[in-house]
């Protein structure tokens, strides 16, 4: 039996990032990237700490605001300030979920969209929709860089997302639509009837809910390209929203870990050197 294609996002990754460091030694100004971090959920922690390695690798600069998960909203919208006058902060991040009773619209609206660099900020998803230029949302930004990168190509493809969230689903989805991409698009979620019927036919799929082993081989067509975004944390370790069985009907399947999230880091790096040569 043929087993699918693993499409590696470590090694474009790296590749993504060779050249963002090279273009990082010819600005006048190092480029600096912010993060505020709250609480002590474990996944954060570690995603914050990839993100910073991920800096001291290209040659940009990292600051870094830590509060406690007994952080007030106030408290978090101060530390948004702190990076918004900041001058040798290019852009930042706070890092998503907040925790209970932090009203995370209202924080992601106090970010200074011009160094908004997960592309978040209402602004920045209204350019989204009118196909402005803008920081665009980072693993949407990733999943797309690792097909091209793999010679898939999205053009006319039948593309169904699972999962409307606003940092993967619906972004995706408008970024997918667009002319330059031109794929034809799909967005599954509680809501839809017969899921996998809308699954078989599509030429990919994306799974971005956060479901342990959600999509199953029964639910793709042979050859289709799978695409793993969800994280759940079990007592078996991490495990994605693909279940190990697609890889035996897929024609490619992205890792889980070292797919999208590698991706996600580097289109995040590659934001912020986009902002940094807009100043110039």
């Amino acid at each position: 039996m043929t087993m699918a294609r693993i499409l590696d996002g470590k090694s474009c990754a790296k590749a993504i990032k060779s050249q963002i460091a090279q273009q990082v030694t010819g600005l006048a100004n190092k480029p600096g990237l912010g993060t505020i971090l709250v609480g002590d959920d474990p996944g954060s922690q570690a995603y914050v700490n990839g993100k910073h390695r991920d800096c001291a690798e290209v040659g940009i600069s990292s600051i870094r605001i830590d509060l406690p998960a007994s952080a007030s909203q106030l408290d978090v919208l101060k530390a948004i300030k702190e990076l918004n006058d900041a001058k040798e902060c290019t852009g930042y991040i706070v890092q998503l979920p907040l925790p209970r009773g932090i009203d995370t619209n209202l924080i992601l609206e106090a970010i200074d969209p011009n160094k908004d660099a997960d592309g978040l900020h209402p602004i920045n998803l209204g350019r989204l929709v009118l196909n402005q230029p803008a920081p665009r949302p980072c693993t949407p930004s990733g999943i797309i860089e690792l097909l091209k990168q793999n010679d898939i190509s999205w053009n006319g493809k039948d593309v169904a997302i699972i999962g409307r969230g606003t940092t993967v689903g619906r972004p995706l989805s408008l970024m997918l639509n667009s002319k330059e991409i031109n794929a034809t698009v799909t967005n599954l979620h509680t809501g839809s009837k017969d899921l996998a019927s809308h699954t078989k036919r599509a030429d990919i799929v994306i799974a971005a809910i956060g479901q342990s082993h959600f999509l199953t081989a029964e639910m793709i067509k042979p050859g289709a390209v799978v695409v793993d975004v969800g994280i759940t944390r079990t007592q078996s370790g991490l495990q994605g929203d693909v279940h190990p069985d697609v890889a035996q009907v897929a024609a490619a399947v992205t890792p889980m870990p070292g797919g999208v999230g590698p991706m996600t880091r580097a289109m995040l790096l590659n934001n912020i050197l986009s902002i940094a040569q807009a100043k110039v």
